[in-house]
């Protein structure tokens, strides 16, 4: 496993995310022993989604207004359809997203996240994968959309579903440890 010794990964989510979606992302990160934050539109905690119903709180451990994409090595984007939708109508949220394409480096999105990629402008050519009901949205956006559990387009991690969570995880802690891409742009 990668040594992630040193690297900074925020995961922007918001109430709504499905539990599964940052809770096994953010294990695997610290277990290859980043520094995992949640990032989030207000302090305190937010509250996730299991099997159609309201799950357990994670606490934020900083909001949108006192972190910079500079502050991290790699974005994560948890799913759920209510935690992007959330997210994708707020202009912040928008531009921290698009500003780790900007700086080239590592952003992964499951499940109805890359919704957060299409309103932030950066997948037009980019190869990605999403839960189903959104394929739409980001064939209209100009991404070349594929039904695979994992795909990586030059830094970009995207994964259908939590079945896929495995997939997903190994890759982003291999991106992460990659770091920065030059392809990785908005």
């Amino acid at each position: 496993m990668e040594n992630l010794n040193k690297k900074t990964v925020a995961i922007l989510a918001t109430n709504g995310f499905e539990e599964s979606e940052l809770r096994e992302p953010k294990k695997a990160l610290e277990k290859a022993g980043a520094d995992v934050h949640i990032v989030s539109l207000e302090s305190g905690e937010i509250k996730g989604w299991n099997d159609g119903n309201w799950s357990n709180s994670y606490k934020v451990d900083k909001t949108l207004s006192e972190v910079n994409q500079k502050d991290y090595n790699a974005l994560v984007l948890p799913g759920g359809q209510i935690n992007p939708d959330v997210l994708r109508k707020d202009k912040n949220a928008v531009a921290f997203v698009r500003s780790f394409f900007e700086a080239h480096k590592p952003v992964a999105a499951i499940c109805h996240a890359p919704w957060l990629l299409a309103e932030a402008g950066v997948i037009e050519g980019r190869k990605v994968t999403s839960y189903d009901s959104i394929k739409t949205d980001l064939i209209n956006a100009g991404a070349n959309w594929v039904d695979e559990e994992v795909v990586v387009d030059e830094g970009l991690v995207t994964s259908r579903n939590p079945d896929d969570l495995p997939a997903f995880n190994a890759k982003l802690v291999e991106e992460v440890y990659e770091g920065k891409h030059e392809e990785q742009t908005a």
